[in-house]
Order: C-alpha cells, then sequence, then structure tokens
C-alpha cells in the first residue's frame, strides 16, 4: 500500500495529538501504553512519528486516540468541534 503525503505530512491529526497529550500530563510512553490496553499496538517511539506527521494515523486509531485524550475525531482533524 503506497501512503501518500499532505503537504510532506503523513497524517494531519500529530499537533493536535500532541497538544492534547501535553494538555492531560502525560508522556507518550504513557500514551502508547494507553493506547496498547485498546489494542493498538504501537510504542513511545511511534506515538512520537504520529506526533511529527511521520506516521500514518488509521480511522480507528483516531477513534481510539480521541477516547483515551478526551477529544472529539473532529477536534483532532480539523481543530473545531462540530456544534450539532
Amino acid at each position: 500500500m503506497k501512503a501518500y503525503k499532505y503537504f510532506g505530512r503523513a497524517n494531519i491529526v500529530g499537533a493536535r495529538v500532541k497538544e492534547a497529550r501535553l494538555r492531560l500530563g502525560i508522556s507518550q510512553s504513557d500514551l502508547a501504553a494507553k493506547l496498547q490496553t485498546n489494542d493498538v499496538n504501537v510504542e513511545q517511539k511511534t506515538v512520537s512519528r504520529i506526533e511529527n506527521g511521520e506516521r500514518f494515523v488509521a480511522d480507528f486509531e483516531l477513534l481510539i486516540l480521541g477516547k483515551i485524550l478526551n477529544v472529539s475525531v473532529d477536534w483532532l482533524l480539523t481543530g473545531f468541534t462540530s456544534s450539532r
């Protein structure tokens, strides 16, 4: 599978993942551990690559990241929360 880049990045959520993680006061290792307990097999280095925009993020990973970081997928993708 060829992963395409958007403006040189493999994802658009990395900066907001980092922002939300720092807001919660947890380390990349802590986030990796929480992801692992939710059946997402990642290490601290993988979290770093996500935050730096170097790694593609799958849709199921977005859902779990939102749950762990207590943010919506909308916010991860756009920086805004939809008002419905």
